[in-house]
């Protein structure tokens, strides 16, 4: 999650009655049910798969045990080891890569455990049988949790699907920053229901902070948290809230069936760099530095270079086919070299395919009180200077495709910001600026989360996040997104 980092305890179950959330807890029982039935029918396609590429039509020889014996008992066992390693948990479903892991390392240890025993007692059950059938499997558990992922998302942006309801506690300004910071990725699954404000800024009358209802103080936030259903509570900054109130307040919520989160004041850092250390009886947040050179930079480069070159290669018939409409349809060069600032402030010339008029940048200034986003860009969705070739390379991005040149030349990434112009770079502040600590990008978080839709705010904040936490892991899922985005074609203009 890009926002505030919740940490979130154990659960307790209410003894008897209705608990707050019952509507909730329903619904993610519902949605676990379904996350059930999926990995058994994925598991039960996998082992017949591996059984029909092995063997085939042949009769198996050489097992001790028949293997319709050894097929429901590995797909049990599978199904078992999901739950030990809590592939079901609540806290690790419907966001964030945990779930993923958590299956992939299910899988992948109950392989090693069953090669080990197989060794060790010598059981005739083929390994090429278990080989096809794990790989089948742990692909098709992940492919599944992703696209029952997806559809649960796409409810909650709806307002619909299985959504924690949370009670937000502290200071106004706390309260209305981590609420913003909730209802900037619904999907997330944390819906905002109410507010618990300090004693002394509580008025007489009813009060809302934004639209937000406040329905108690801090003397009476389990109760509130009753009152309005809500089953998870949410404590951000106060100078009221000392340590000692934390407490009773977990002490309080215990047996209720309402969770008990806390969003520090660290935000945006992901979680490869947080690491809690118990010192004294207090979690001290250890937070590991951004890293901005070292071996996994050598990597990330080498992966960027060999991947472009492969892509250059492969796209070389559609990039012709392109050149030449381009061509056909308006007058002037086929492609388009404009001066960006990449790494280090270092200027260098971005290759794209012309999609616009020759005396483009002529013309800006007259449509300069049409922009249509704030910051420092100029985005129009219907620019008189766009070609009609133009507007069907801007919708899928096949206009930045020679980018690539420049990722073969090191001088962008596939994955890394937006490629600033020097006219934005020179009014950059000193926040801003750390974008300019790596290599622009061809893609990116901006490119995935909406692209031309998203404020100047918020595709720096995307921006600034990807520098201080960027992962080879992440390049990958972000290069996959970005696939979805484009034939989406969500804010492309």
């Amino acid at each position: 999650m890009t926002s505030a980092t919740l940490l979130t305890p154990a659960r307790t179950s209410r003894p008897g009655g209705d608990r707050p959330g019952a509507t909730t807890r329903a619904a993610e029982r519902a949605y676990i049910r379904v996350l059930v039935v999926l990995d058994t029918a994925v598991l039960a396609v996998a082992i017949l798969a591996g059984y029909l590429a092995r063997f085939g039509d042949e009769q198996p020889t050489g097992s001790e045990i028949p293997y319709v014996v050894v097929a429901p008992v590995l797909l049990l066992v599978w199904l078992v080891s999901l739950k030990a390693m809590r592939c079901y948990d609540d806290q690790v479903l419907g966001y964030g890569a945990d779930e993923y892991r958590r299956v992939s390392s299910a899988s992948l240890r109950l392989a090693g455990g069953i090669a080990i025993a197989g060794y060790i007692a010598d059981v005739g059950v083929s390994r090429g049988f278990l080989a096809i059938s794990f790989a089948v499997g742990t692909i098709g558990l992940e492919v599944a949790r992703f696209a029952a992922r997806k559809r649960l998302h796409r409810a909650r942006d709806r307002g619909a699907g299985w959504s924690r309801k949370v009670l937000v506690v502290g200071d106004t300004a706390h309260v209305l920053e981590l609420v913003h910071t909730l209802r900037r990725e619904p999907y997330a699954g944390y819906q905002v229901v109410g507010a618990c404000i300090p004693d002394a800024l509580l008025a007489p009358v009813p009060q809302r902070l934004g639209d937000v209802p406040v329905v108690g103080s801090f003397r009476g936030i389990p109760e509130a948290a009753t009152a309005i259903g809500a089953d998870t509570v949410a404590v951000t900054a106060s100078g009221e809230l000392t340590a000692t109130r934390l407490r009773r307040l977990g002490w309080q919520l215990e047996g209720t069936g309402v969770d008990l989160v806390v969003a520090p004041a660290l935000t945006d850092v992901a979680g490869p760099r947080i690491h809690t250390r118990p010192v004294a009886g207090l979690p001290l947040i250890h937070v590991e530095a951004p890293e901005f050179r070292g071996a996994r930079k050598l990597v990330k480069g080498f992966v960027d270079r060999s991947l472009s070159l492969i892509a250059l290669l492969l796209l070389s018939p559609l990039l012709g086919v392109l050149a030449l409409a381009i061509k056909l349809d308006s007058r002037g060069p086929v492609l388009f070299r404009q001066t960006r600032v990449g790494q280090g402030g270092e200027e260098f010339g971005v290759f794209k395919f012309r999609t616009m008029v020759v005396n483009a940048d002529a013309l800006l200034a007259e449509l300069a009180a049409r922009n249509e986003t704030d910051g420092l860009m100029f985005k129009m969705r219907d620019d008189p200077r766009v070609t009609r070739t133009g507007r069907l390379l801007r919708r899928w991005s096949l206009d930045e495709l020679p980018q690539l040149a420049n990722v073969l030349l090191g001088q962008m990434s596939l994955v890394g910001p937006r490629p600033p112009l020097p006219s934005e770079v020179a009014r950059y502040d000193g926040d801003v600026a750390r974008r300019l600590l790596v290599k622009p990008g061809m893609t990116g978080l901006w490119q995935v989360s909406g692209r031309s839709d998203l404020s100047w705010e918020d595709g720096i904040r995307l921006d600034l996040y990807y520098v201080e936490n960027w992962s080879l892991a992440a390049d990958l899922t972000i290069l996959w997104k970005t696939f979805g985005a484009v034939l989406g074609s969500r804010g492309a203009y």
